[in-house]
């Protein structure tokens, strides 16, 4: 089996652990008739299958990492730098 295909694996494993326990959960909320609750229900059930990818594609980063990733925070930048990579030896670009 390719890595690729590991990674669909977990990200359908996941998916179905969590949305079948929200389903449990929710099933009043996603059969209600109320289209507002139900659309409610169905992103969260959107919001589970993006974290199942996310956690799923994510193996190598620290958790703090994949939760950033999940709230949508983006990666930390390096501080610039002011002098060229060889230590501030030769010219500084203008």
């Amino acid at each position: 089996m390719s890595k690729s295909d590991d990674t669909i694996e977990n990200r359908v494993y996941l998916f179905d652990s969590l949305a079948s326990s929200y389903v449990s959960a929710a099933s009043e909320l996603l059969s209600s008739e109320d289209e507002a609750q139900r659309a409610r229900a169905m992103r969260a059930l959107a919001d589970l299958a993006y974290v199942s990818c996310v956690v799923a594609d994510t193996g190598h980063l620290s958790p703090e990492q994949v939760r950033q990733r999940v709230l949508g925070a983006s990666e930390p930048q390096p501080p610039a730098r002011d002098e060229d990579e060889r230590g501030g030896k030769g010219k500084k670009r203008k």
